[in-house]
């Protein structure tokens, strides 16, 4: 695949006014004299001191509001909230082994940083692109400290699980005296697909991370959200490692703009992605399909640099940005993108949005 072309297709997307996935490219500049306006329309007048009072305060608050929890602790980033939460439990069970799903980030993404510092004995809830479920747990024996769904699983394609099968692993959790904590980075997208509020959804599980940068657009950051005594506890572990800094309000006002500007309009990103789907023509391939959330794959037969040069062409032309960069599979003559469908996208025609895809991986 040429690196180059990737490269000036990207460049020419950032480019672009209008974009399909993702967020609009801004400046520093943009972004930070955006957030001195937000302070002033929401009235943040103090900055926060290592993770107390300020912004950081009312994001924690308002974080535990929306999710129905006693408490919500700010992180810098998720992949230590993460392996603060599961090192809680760990501590609390008596126990090193938890159960993961093999796509998850922690495993994937992370250099194996659960198992290095926290020492944890990791096994596999799932393997593949399936959503974990009350069964995989039975088929795992012995005795586990936590159990860690991702909700939606991104490396599989944003998959969701229905209500019921996330409720019934809970359950099984529960009678096991297993603890469930639920990588909850895309929360925020998944529950059109659970189809129920946020707190009850929330209520499943015995601790949740949420991410603000991702669907919510913020700079960095995360929170962790649970009872009480485990959001205390989390503090102390979150100062152990590193992560009480000594500013963390504009990251903290950003998560607040992205709750207030873009968590309403998660739902209809879901509606809009779906019906661009819906409109692909035969030879695109929807993964998953209908898509559980704003996320999710296409795929279609072809060579990655000329999908990619048809597509550098039809950005620099039309000035809008339809995809990402389309990348090889494992299958030989097959191509991939991911899809993110923003806010920015709702201002398009997803028909002619789905058109316009068509062409570009019409195959020949």
């Amino acid at each position: 695949m040429d690196d180059d072309l990737v490269d000036r297709v990207r460049a020419a997307s950032r480019a672009c006014t209008q974009t399909v996935s993702g967020h609009r490219h801004r400046s520093p500049t943009e972004v930070l004299e955006a957030l001195a306006v937000a302070c002033a329309e929401l009235g943040i007048e103090d900055w926060d001191t290592y993770g107390e009072h300020g912004a950081v305060e009312r994001l924690e608050t308002e974080v535990a509001g929306l999710l129905g929890t006693e408490a919500a602790a700010f992180f810098p980033s998720g992949v230590m909230a993460q392996q603060v939460a599961l090192r809680i439990w760990c501590d609390r069970e008596g126990s090193r082994r938890v159960a993961v799903p093999d796509l998850s980030h922690l495993l994937v993404h992370e250099l194996d940083g659960p198992r290095i510092l926290q020492q944890l004995e990791v096994e596999h809830l799932t393997t593949g692109p399936v959503v974990a479920t009350a069964e995989h747990l039975a088929a795992l024996p012995g005795r586990l400290a936590a159990v860690l769904v991702e909700v939606p699983l991104r490396d599989a394609g944003c998959l969701v699980p229905t209500f019921d099968e996330l409720a019934g692993l809970s359950a099984a959790c529960r009678a096991r005296g297993v603890r469930l904590h639920v990588d909850g980075a895309r929360i925020w997208e998944a529950q059109t697909h659970l189809g129920r509020p946020l707190p009850e959804i929330a209520a499943l599980a015995d601790s949740v991370y949420v991410s603000f940068y991702k669907g919510l657009g913020g700079l960095a950051g995360a929170a962790l959200a649970g009872t009480a005594d485990v959001v205390d506890e989390a503090r102390r572990w979150r100062r152990r490692m590193g992560g009480t800094l000594y500013r963390s309000t504009p990251e903290a006002v950003a998560a607040l703009v992205g709750l207030r500007d873009r968590l309403p309009l998660m739902g209809d990103c879901v509606a809009w992605a779906r019906t661009l789907a819906a409109a692909l023509p035969d030879h695109v391939t929807v993964h998953p399909s209908p898509p559980h959330t704003g996320t999710f794959r296409l795929y279609a037969a072809g060579v990655p640099d000329d999908v990619n040069a048809r597509l550098l062409a039809h950005v620099k032309q039309h000035g809008v940005a339809i995809t990402p960069p389309w990348s090889p599979t494992t299958e030989p003559g097959r191509v991939v993108c991911e899809l993110a469908v923003g806010e920015d996208a709702l201002d398009l025609d997803p028909v002619a949005v789905a058109e316009s895809i068509g062409v570009l991986t019409l195959p020949g």
